[in-house]
């Protein structure tokens, strides 16, 4: 049996120590709980298909991420996880009739290899509100039914039960790597010294600390958002589809009248979790532009979170230079949700030598670190 630890335990990190605990591999998940955490701030979409973003690697990845939800989800059911966070309601892309003509076009030639988006359907403003009713008279939307809804929260925690139902040791506190004879050979945590075969680092906007004692530079940095949580008039909202709306902004619906909204993204203000007037306003303007009915909504709460950024706007994934027992993961941005549990596969693939269904070359560990 192979051991493994792993640090950091948002998304990818929950992922890779359900997994490989899956595979029969003793698992010690570290994690000092840091206040920000985007997992447990963030409420997502899992909708890549009508991204108009244009990199093949990112997009090959989110895709994937969003075709392996519903098999991952299945599984967790099966070990008792009912709380997933995770529902298929489709989407409203509320937006001004030449984007929603791009995004249309765009979303046919790729449902050609993603199948699994469903059905794809342009909406006048009138049949926007039959299923959206906030949504603004002004615009119409695309609807694709095979989108979903994530917490953040709920998933993270429900692959972090499931890995402690398939025999996954959990530990809090600030891990430092044990090196031997120029080796990682596993960590040290609130005075315990724990031996691995193969040590991992997940830690989202926090990792590069882990790094610095071996005089490697991570290239990984705070990239701040906040989110605002509203309650709706109607309780109603359980089935209602999430949407996307101008500006990079999405609101996401959940039962019993809760939506929340977001995100900013707000780089070089490192980890300052302050709500800002700025903040909220921004989310505000943009998102009452397109659905104007939410004007109404009591004002329940905010959250900050702070995303994993790179330098190249990609995720890396691979063992680090020169450590061949040390491997890492990170820079998923505000694609974690997305693309975190299918990322987090293939990590615990790649640490139990196991054959991985990616193209490691498009997401080089190499280029994570500054020369």
């Amino acid at each position: 049996m192979k051991s493994l630890i792993i640090i950091g335990s948002g998304i990818l990190g929950a992922s890779a120590a359900y997994h490989a605990a899956k595979a029969g591999a003793a698992v010690v998940l570290i994690d000092r709980g840091d206040k920000g955490q985007a997992t447990g701030a963030a409420a997502g979409i899992v909708c890549p298909w009508i991204s108009q973003r244009r990199n093949k690697a990112w997009y090959n990845l989110a895709k994937s991420g969003a075709k392996y939800y519903p098999e991952l989800i299945c599984e967790l059911e099966a070990l008792g996880e009912e709380d997933t966070g995770y529902k298929k309601v489709g989407i409203v892309s509320i937006h001004e009739d030449s984007k929603l003509d791009k995004m249309e076009q765009k979303a046919y030639e790729r449902r050609v290899d993603a199948p699994e988006m469903g059905d794809i359907k342009r909406l006048s403003s009138e049949e926007t509100r039959e299923v959206f009713p906030y949504a603004t008279e002004e615009y119409g939307a695309l609807w694709v039914s095979g989108a979903a809804r994530v917490d953040g929260r709920a998933i993270r925690d429900a692959l972090i039960s499931g890995a402690v139902k398939l025999g996954a040791e959990r530990v809090t506190g600030d891990a430092e790597l044990l090196v031997e004879e120029g080796q990682v050979i596993g960590a040290k945590v609130a005075g315990k010294q724990i031996i691995a075969d193969r040590v991992i680092s997940t830690g989202g906007a926090w990792a590069a600390e882990l790094f610095k004692p071996l005089g490697l530079d991570l290239d990984i940095v705070p990239q701040k958002a906040q989110i605002l949580h509203l309650r709706a008039e109607s309780q109603a909202t359980g089935d209602w589809p999430v949407a996307m709306v101008p500006y990079g902004q999405y609101i996401v619906p959940f039962a019993d009248g809760k939506i929340v909204a977001g995100a900013t993204h707000e780089n070089g203000v490192g980890f300052d979790d302050k709500l800002t007037a700025a903040g909220i306003h921004h989310i505000l303007d943009k998102t009452l532009e397109a659905a104007p009915g939410l004007g109404k909504a009591e004002m329940a709460g905010a959250a900050t979170g702070f995303r994993p950024a790179t330098t190249s706007a990609l995720p890396f994934i691979g063992q680090v230079p020169g450590y061949p027992t040390f491997f890492a993961a990170n820079g998923l941005g505000a694609s974690g949700l997305t693309a975190g549990p299918y990322l987090g596969a293939q990590l615990a693939k790649l640490a139990l030598g196991e054959p991985v269904d990616i193209d490691l070359s498009l997401y080089q560990v190499e280029d994570a670190f500054r020369s």
